[in-house]
């Protein structure tokens, strides 16, 4: 194995500074393996295979908007001159080579950190001034190793302070500590600072170049200390390298920070430092709205930050989220409050596009992409209720296991054992379980975990060497050649027997850990770099936000929030899997991943509108404009604002949005109410002749018809019943919008009744609209109740696909060709399937779809029962820009829907600690 490892570093080191073909890369393995006879033909053409992966790999630059006035472009002026020594930047280069960048994704690296340098203001400017911008990532993307490479070269610029808050837990901060220790500082901070003198205090960088060392007042042990730093005895002023600082985002850590800024550094008749300052936010809208002490807490926070900005008199200050749907835009009450937040970034938006071998949640959940509709990574959780149900309280007692838990477990090391059969050995491999807010929850959890990987390695190391018939008879060992033959057996490319061989070496250094606030374990995969640390993780909160977890294959996700950042930064499995992407698998509810799926959609809605308006040299005002009138911040806005008993005024715009009635009435009185409105509906089209050939056309196993008056849909929008849960489709701000535009770009509507294509013995058949429609199969809801139909798990009525309809052919192949070009980095190397969005986009008419469903469980004869009517609308863009739709927000009815939300941060007491 250690030739091998050898072979690849040289080989690697070859290959960093060059784009290569296949055939360089063979040629070069070739010359390099005379040295090493004993690697293998399989071995070498594995390797190979890899390094074409790798080198393979692209990177776009993604879409910046800024606001130009009262700024001066000074970077590429400081380049041509070489005055920029580029000692820090270069150092993290030659690390992030190690780490696998080709020179592909390193040159597109270099230039994104280029950009949002040159969004700062230049460091040697004289005079007071300050910069406020925010960096749009993705979730486990990259965006650690990304403000690291901007620390590296702001510090070479000439930022003598740099300070980054790093989450609310200390794990989460000692984590961003270690990383930049690693690919900025070249030191280990703990062994520095605790006056240990040892070779092993240098690391990452430093071991290409250790000459200047960064002052550190911070390490990965502890957090900022005024003694601490008072001990470094000399101001800010007067070092001659960056100081750098990594706190917790915490009122009493900024707190101390003020203090000492204050008290040893402000010059000296004043109350202000000279030395410029980078301010990094990383998770910028976390602790500013979903925390358990309030808004009081939130108001310390934000407050102590914009004292620290003030405190320097020349700063910059970097917000970084994993989504657009941040709380800067969000949270204000008015647009006026937004633009006048200190945080506001008014000076620049920058959206960062990760690799195309990026494992995101367009991949996972999204439709974008062939696979992913079809369940490859998803499998859903149904057992749960009776032994971890999804709500409980902090002294439920985990007795068993649910099965879908066992199944996950076997899984994961099945996964590792393929791992080791290709030949990844050496490498780390992790599990997550995050099924629980309550620490003690979680251990008792991680307890029953444990038994069981001790059961499965005990089956092992007894029955593992037998015959495969043989050990077949182990129920254990046979348990985990099931989840071979379901899961792996087509797509991993190797049989049974030779995984087998590999269960004791996949089984016998798993740990089981628990990490939280309370647990004493750590993931310190630094340490384990050699042989790689292998590990099912059970945790919360700690979990959701921030934490890396390295070599995550498998996980399992049983949590109540349905929250945008909390279920995206639930996300720990999204980031890059490298030779085993195929064997990631996810365990969920099936309505945490229609929420996911909606989540992934509306997020890229908006990076798609995030390049659009770069096109046009749009403001970072005019974005945060648009995303507060997204219609989903009624959702966001909801929950932000849930201790509130008034109700919310909010005003979001529908052009160029897709909403439908995934909630409806379950009474028969609504039921028929709506039937009645689309037989109406159906009759009025017919007795005005649009089913004649010139308007209509068969489409979706239905009827479209053109040309339908707007005061038709009108009418059928107001006898149809909506339930009031089914916010987004209430009918007066939908038909107020419409009342709008309803003499010009809404005057003319294309109406849709879709139908199934095939008929069989237990299908619906209706004809109450004047013509046969095989009506639609949908299934209930879990959360159905007498009086409220929830369409399917996922809450989806319409079909993918049906926004392209009524579009011509030319207008749906230019939408196509357009996401494709968009896209290219994205999904390089994957088969697309075009989500709906982008035939919206083109859309001149709008769209409203009328359907006739038969609701029942799969299998279930439903050709006695009477059709449910639900509708969906696309709405095209609009030129009526100022005029959006208003709607009347209770919050009380996300805690009616949903119950109470996961209150992450609350303190529930010494005996039941929240994560």
């Amino acid at each position: 194995m250690g030739n091998l490892q050898d072979l690849q570093n040289m080989v690697s080191a070859w290959l960093a500074s060059r784009m290569p073909t296949p055939e360089m890369i063979r040629e070069q393995i070739a010359r390099v393996r005379v040295i090493y006879p004993e690697v293998t033909d399989e071995e070498a053409e594995a390797l190979a295979r890899e390094f074409e992966t790798i080198h393979g790999i692209t990177m776009s630059i993604g879409s910046t908007l800024q606001k130009n006035i009262d700024f001066e472009p000074w970077l590429d002026s400081a380049k041509a001159k070489n005055a920029i020594d580029f000692y820090f930047w270069e150092r993290y280069q030659k690390l992030l080579v190690t780490k696998g960048f080709s020179a592909r994704v390193l040159a597109s690296f270099a230039n994104v950190t280029d950009r949002t340098l040159g969004l700062l203001e230049n460091p040697k400017r004289e005079g007071k001034w300050d910069r406020r911008g925010m960096v749009v990532g993705h979730v486990q993307s990259g965006k650690t190793a990304n403000y690291t490479g901007l620390v590296c070269k702001a510090a070479d610029a000439g930022y003598k302070v740099i300070i980054v808050i790093a989450g609310i837990h200390n794990n989460l901060r000692s984590q961003t500590q270690m990383r930049l220790d690693e690919g900025f500082t070249g030191f280990d901070s703990a062994r520095l600072l605790s006056n240990q003198p040892d070779t092993s205090q240098v690391i990452g960088v430093g071991r290409y170049d250790s000459r200047r060392r960064p002052s550190v007042f911070t390490n990965s042990l502890r957090d900022f200390n005024k003694a601490t730093a008072t001990s470094v005895a000399t101001p800010l002023e007067n070092l001659k390298t960056p100081a750098l600082f990594v706190i917790k985002k915490n009122s009493y850590t900024l707190k101390n920070l003020l203090e000492w800024l204050r008290e040893h550094n402000a010059r000296r008749g004043g109350s202000s430092i000279s030395e410029p300052m980078l301010l990094i936010d990383d998770e910028a809208d976390n602790a500013s709205i979903n925390i358990g002490s309030g808004r009081d807490e939130v108001s310390a926070i934000n407050g102590q930050i914009r004292q620290l900005l003030e405190i320097f008199d020349r700063s910059c200050y970097i917000g970084y989220t994993a989504t657009p749907f941040a709380n800067i835009f969000i949270d204000p009450d008015s647009d006026d409050e937004m633009f006048g937040d200190d945080l506001f970034p008014r000076d620049f938006i920058v959206s960062l596009d990760p690799p195309d071998n990026y494992f995101g949640p367009s991949l996972v959940f999204g439709n974008d992409i062939e696979g992913a509709e079809q369940g490859q990574f998803i499998r859903h959780i149904e057992d749960n209720e009776d032994l971890l149900p999804l709500r409980h309280l902090v002294s439920h007692d985990v007795v068993a296991l649910p099965d879908s838990l066992r199944t996950a477990v076997r899984t994961f090391i099945v996964a590792r054992a393929i791992r080791l059969a290709r030949g990844q050995t050496g490498k780390h491999n992790s599990m997550l379980v995050n099924a629980s807010r309550f620490n003690n929850v979680q251990n008792r959890l991680r307890d029953q975990i444990h038994v069981l990987v001790e059961d499965i390695r005990h089956s092992i190391r007894v029955n593992g060497a037998l015959s495969q018939k043989l050990a077949l008879t182990d129920s254990e060992i046979a348990a985990l050649h099931e989840v071979f033959i379901r899961e792996y057996e087509r797509a991993s490319g190797l049989s049974w027997g030779s995984v087998q061989q590999k269960l004791l070496e996949s089984i016998a250094p798993v740990n089981v850990v628990v990490v939280n606030r309370m647990s004493s374990s750590s993931l310190n995969y630094a340490e384990h770099a050699t042989s790689g640390l292998n590990v099912i993780v059970v945790g919360g909160y700690s979990l959701s936000r921030g934490m890396t977890l390295e070599g995550l294959s498998i996980s399992y996700l049983l949590r109540n929030s349905m929250m945008y950042d909390t279920l995206m930064q639930m996300g720990r499995w999204f980031g890059y899997r490298p030779g085993y992407e195929d064997l990631c698998r996810i365990w969920m509810p099936e309505e945490a991943e229609g929420w996911y799926a909606h989540i992934a959609n509306s997020i890229e809605e908006l990076r798609d509108e995030l390049r659009r308006m770069e096109a046009v040299s749009a403001t970072p005002k005019e974005f945060g404009l648009r995303v507060r009138s997204h219609p989903d911040r009624l959702l966001v806005t909801a929950r932000n604002k849930m201790g509130s008993s008034r109700p919310i005024r909010i005003s979001v715009g529908l052009a160029n949005e897709f909403i439908e009635t995934a909630i409806l009435w379950r009474n028969s009185e609504n039921l028929e109410t709506n039937r009645r409105a689309a037989i109406t509906l159906g009759k009025k089209i017919r007795n005005a002749g649009l089913l004649n050939s010139a308007n209509a056309e068969d489409a979706a196993s239905g009827k479209l018809v053109h040309q339908v008056p707007a005061d038709l849909i009108m009418e059928f929008l107001l006898t149809f019943q909506n339930h009031p849960s089914a916010y987004l489709t209430d009918t007066e701000p939908v038909r107020g919008y419409i009342e709008d535009r309803i003499s010009s770009e809404l005057s003319e509507w294309d109406v849709l009744f879709p139908g199934l294509a095939e008929r069989s013995e237990k299908s619906l058949v209706s004809d109450i609209l004047g013509f046969r429609i095989i009506c639609q199969r949908r299934s209930p809801g879990k959360r159905s109740t007498k009086d409220l139909l929830m369409i399917t798990n996922k809450q989806r009525v319409a079909s993918r696909g049906i926004e392209k309809i009524g579009l011509t052919q030319d207008e749906i192949s230019e939408a196509e060709e357009r996401y494709r070009n968009e896209t290219t980095s994205l999904h390089s190397g994957r088969h697309l399937n075009f989500p709906d969005r982008i035939y919206r986009r083109l859309r001149k008419k709008p769209l409203l779809a009328v359907h006739l469903l038969a609701i029942g469980q799969e299998g279930e004869d439903l050709s006695g029962s009477s059709p449910i009517v639900a509708w969906s609308i696309s709405f095209p863009q609009t030129s009526v820009e100022e005029s959006n739709a208003t709607y009347l927000v209770n919050p009380t009815w996300l805690l009616e829907r949903y119950g109470p939300e996961d209150d992450e941060d609350e303190m529930a007491g010494d005996d039941g600690r929240n994560d």
